[in-house]
Order: C-alpha cells, then structure tokens, then sequence
C-alpha cells in the first residue's frame, strides 16, 4: 500500500524537499544545495542521495513510496524532457525521470518550476477550489504558471506560461534578459518596478519619500501606502503594463482566478488596486468576471505541486 511522495523543487541555489502522505499532509521538509559544477552532474544523484537517507531515517520502505515530483528551473515537456537550463548547467536535452531511474528506481514526474508551483497553489494555496487559474510570481523577474481543467499547460517544448515575456512595449529601448525588448518583466518584476521608480524620478524634481535612497520594489509599495505621489504614479505604471498583460491571457485561457506571488505579492491586496482596473478596460467581456487572489504557499508551492504531480497518477 503507498503511503507516501515526495515532492521536490530544484533551485538554482538550494533543492527544497518535502515528504507527503497521501492526504496532501507535510510530514517533513529540507533543503539540499544544488551543486551545479560540472554541468550540474551531481544534481539528480545528489536529490536521490537524500531520498534515500530519509527513507532510511524514517525507515520507510520503498514499496510505500508513490514516487517522486520533481520541479525545475528550465522547458519541460509533458514527458519529463527537459530542454536545458542555464541555472543548473544543465547544457544537453534529456528526460529527467529516465535520469532520476539511474540513481533511484522510483515512479517519476518532472514540470518546470513555475508550472509546478502554480500547480500547488491550485491544490492547496490561493487558487485551492478552482480548476482554471494563472499563477504569476513577481519577483526578480515574472514568472507563471498556467493550469486548465486542472492540469498545467506546458506547450510543445515546456515553455508554456512564460508569461514574463510577453511583450507590452513597442517604445522600450533596452534588452530584456530574454534578449527581447518590451517585455511585461521589464515593468512588472521586482527589479522592473525600481527601474519605472528610477526614471520617474529622473523625471522632474517632485518632492517623494523614495528620493536620496535605495530604491526598490518595496520602497516603492511602502510609499504608495504612505500616499507618496511619485509612487503612486509608478504603480499605476505597474498596473497597466500588467493589467494589459492578464488580460492578453486571460483572452487565450479564460482563467477563474489570477494568483500573484513571489516577493513582490508581499505588499498586499494593494496591488489589485492598480492590477484590477486596467484588467478591466483591456480584458474581453467574456473574461472580466476573473478574481484575484494572493499566492498563500511561498516557497513551499514548488514542493506542493511536485507531490501532486505523482498523487494525480494514482
């Protein structure tokens, strides 16, 4: 009888992991690092390594054990093929549950990050109750997740919900990370609010609390709760850009709820107060009746949706 899975969710610093029952209940987290020397080699072995520590630890026997969801920083299609990722130096196109075999003969899911996580919002965050959603995470840069009827949307070759990259901007000048130009993380991300922030301010002389400081995503929020003009002005910069961009979504994938996350969703519902608005005059009038809601795993939704990758197949 299978009483347990595990979920795990590889970074480009740490690998999050997380044992489960089968009723969805954490029995116990921790961390591993992720050693990406060497072309990343010794990260599958290494996540085996601890699965089995912990199995024998706990003396759980490998009959009991569901399997294993795997989330990571990269394109990966419906069959477990990841399509490379730079953050674990990972360089070759390879299926990861056929790799992950290698190491430890257990049943294997794979997604990548943000589809995971998105799935675990789904499943016991801020989208829990709801089928059809879109998970974006604000935080360095913007990342998402798409989940129809349930079940994530990877595309072809894993990209499906890259939704950082769509673009918003026909006037922008400077590169996205991505090697694009306009994109919605160029406005909408941590890094992205400080530099509306920046060039506002470069603007004109108005008196603001974010002058003669450091200036970032929080500074800016803060000072839009203190009623601060300027940053009142970049938030609704924000809201536009981002507003314009769900609605371009929710015209394709008709979504019931948006979930925001990452660190950026740490200001608030206040957020909504410039996202809404600008949703409602781009969106389709189909689409407008779309709630939003704040992400509520953190960083655990990675782990969440791992598990309930390998829980669905049972």
């Amino acid at each position: 009888m299978k009483k347990y899975v595990f979920g795990v969710d590889v970074g480009g610093t740490t690998v999050k992991m997380g044992l489960f029952d089968m009723n969805a209940n954490v029995l116990e987290k921790w961390e591993i690092p992720s050693v990406t020397a060497n072309g990343g080699e010794r990260v599958l072995p290494d996540i085996a390594d601890s699965i089995n520590k912990k199995m024998y630890e706990l003396e759980i026997d490998k009959e009991e054990v569901a399997g294993v969801g795997i989330g990571v920083p990269g394109p990966v299609d419906a069959n477990g093929t990841v399509f490379k990722t730079a953050n674990l130096g990972w360089d070759t196109v390879f299926n990861i549950p056929e790799e992950f075999k290698k190491h430890l003969d257990l049943p294997v899911m794979a997604g990548n990050d943000a589809n995971v996580a998105a799935l675990g919002e789904m499943w016991q965050g801020g989208g829990k109750g709801y089928k059809d959603l879109v998970v974006v995470t604000l935080g360095t840069g913007v990342g998402g997740g798409i989940i129809c009827n349930g079940q994530m949307v990877t595309g072809a070759n894993g990209a499906g919900g890259e939704i950082g990259h769509i673009h918003v901007e026909d006037n922008e000048t400077e590169e996205c990370g991505c090697h694009n130009i306009g994109c919605l993380e160029q406005y909408s991300s941590a890094t992205g609010i400080a530099r509306l922030a920046r060039k506002r301010l470069e603007k004109d002389n108005e008196d603001s609390v974010l002058r003669d400081r450091d200036v970032t995503a929080k500074a800016v929020w803060d000072a839009v709760k203190y009623g601060d003009k300027v940053a009142i002005q970049v938030a609704e910069q924000f809201g536009e850009y981002l507003g314009k961009g769900l609605a371009a979504i929710a015209g394709v994938v008709n979504p019931e709820v948006f979930v925001i996350g990452g660190g950026v969703s740490k200001a608030g519902e206040v957020l909504f107060e410039y996202i809404k608005p600008y949703y409602m005059q781009y969106a389709f009038r189909g689409c407008r009746d779309a709630k939003f809601a704040l992400a509520k795993l953190g960083n655990d939704a990675g782990i969440f949706g791992a598990a309930k990758l390998i829980l669905d197949m049972q």
